[in-house]
């Protein structure tokens, strides 16, 4: 009896050991097969792979974190009698720094996620038959589809320059608009309050092709110049068109904020040089990638050859993960407007919007309730991305200290709030530029501090 329950027991132990052997090669096999393909996104891979139990529950868990975006911006908020304040922790809004947009792009998942093998991206080249030879198909592509998902821009026509981030598009749209061969430089203007670092920018390298020549509204010289329109403005917000009354000027286009979270698009821009950024769109401010749509092929040809001599073109990665970027943001557009059981619960700009609309609101509540401050007002008008009359909700609150203040910057700076002047935008001290597109604690310890200060 002891010898037969001996052998039963031998043959269990040898059946267990083959069982166990023979799991373990399926599961290195299984996992091999799910290794990361060449240049394929992490969002392809699960797509091919539903039928998975894991990644099918991993893709419900995603579906029901992106339909909770609604409503987890709302619970968040606080009341600003919850926020503890000891004052002594300088808020850094000075710069423009669009860190509110990680929370949702956290939420997005891997939705953005792409991988670029070694190989990839290695060549300077992207496309020579293209007039921008550097720009990636698959950015140029994601530019057209969503300028024509949201309505903020007319493509047909023109060309795409792409760029190391709007700033050297501004650079290299000065030297394709400026003669070579003129007596003196080229005037650049812009009406105050301008973007405030458009004259040290114009100036640094002290061209002779142009020169800052101050506000539009104030230029009379009977000369060839360039202004530059930025709509919505930075920094007050407010729509803005041309304010130089003369002949034989230029004009570009600045239009970084017209995007449907920041304000209503009334209508697809139309004009020669436009110049648009990912940093303002999407938030993606360290990707350093931004556009222009040029209807003028020469004037397209001279930017191009400036990127060329200045940085030899633009970085692929970058613009393939800003590719990326705008297709995740085009998709949540279309298959809001197009499904109603669809895996975005709402667009980005939807989501954008309300975090802005509910951030101004508290902003004013704030500013209502003190005498020290004032807020300009924003007339509405009829949004056609989100179809409705709605208010602008800009990047910025171009804040006013009232009374016998008169340096706004300084005074705030005394109570730890870090802000940018109105000398800096070419008019009076009694005004400020404040972000709106903190991180969320960052916002909300700001409205507290600016609530408790006293003249």
């Amino acid at each position: 009896m002891a010898k037969i329950t001996t052998i039963f027991s031998l043959k269990n132990l040898f059946v267990l050991s083959v069982a166990l052997n023979v799991s373990l090669i399926l599961k290195v096999f299984y996992q091999s097969e799910k290794q990361v393909p060449v240049g394929v996104s992490t969002e392809e891979q699960k797509a091919s792979l539903t039928a998975d139990s894991g990644y099918q529950k991993e893709a419900d868990v995603n579906q029901k974190t992106i339909q909770s975006l609604s409503t987890s911006s709302s619970s968040a908020t606080i009341s600003l009698a919850e926020i503890e304040d000891g004052g002594e922790r300088i808020i850094n809004l000075d710069h423009g720094d669009p860190t509110m947009y990680e929370k949702y792009w956290k939420q997005m998942g891997e939705r953005t996620t792409i991988v670029i093998p070694g190989w990839q991206s290695m060549s300077y080249f992207s496309d020579v038959k293209n007039l921008c030879w550097f720009l990636e198909p698959e950015f140029g592509k994601q530019v057209v589809r969503l300028h024509k998902v949201v309505g903020n821009a007319e493509t047909d026509g023109r060309h795409i320059v792409v760029g190391t981030g709007s700033s050297q598009l501004y650079l290299a749209a000065l030297f394709a608009l400026s003669p070579a061969n003129a007596s003196q430089p080229m005037s650049v203007v812009s009406a105050a309050p301008y973007y405030s670092s458009y004259p040290s920018m114009t100036d640094c390298l002290k061209s002779g092709l142009y020169k800052w020549a101050g506000d539009a509204r104030s230029f009379n010289q009977d000369s060839p110049y360039i202004e530059l329109v930025t709509s919505p403005n930075n920094p007050d917000g407010f729509v803005r068109h041309s304010m130089v009354n003369k002949t034989g000027g230029t004009l570009i286009h600045d239009l970084a904020y017209y995007w449907p979270q920041y304000t209503p698009i009334s209508s697809p821009a139309d004009n020669d040089l436009t110049l648009f950024t990912v940093s303002k769109t999407t938030g993606h401010a360290g990707t350093r990638i931004g556009w222009a749509l040029v209807k003028d092929p020469q004037v397209a040809r001279k930017m191009t050859k400036f990127i060329e001599l200045n940085t030899i073109g633009v970085s692929k990665d970058s613009q393939l993960r800003a590719a990326k970027v705008l297709k995740v943001v085009a998709d949540s557009c279309e298959k809001t407007r197009t499904s109603s059981s669809s895996e975005y619960n709402e667009s980005f700009f939807q989501f954008s919007y309300r975090v802005m609309d509910q951030r101004w609101q508290q902003l004013r509540e704030v500013v209502n309730s003190s005498s020290v401050f004032s807020l300009p007002d924003f007339p509405p008008d009829f949004c056609h991305y989100h179809g409705q009359v709605l208010e602008p909700r800009p990047a910025f609150a171009w804040l006013k200290c009232e009374r016998e203040l008169q340096d706004c910057e300084s005074f705030l700076r005394g109570h730890k709030l870090l802000t940018r002047g109105g000398r800096h935008f070419g008019v009076e001290p009694k005004h400020v530029r404040i972000s709106m597109l903190d991180r969320d604690d960052n916002f909300r310890l700001f409205l507290k501090r600016l609530s408790m200060v006293q003249p």
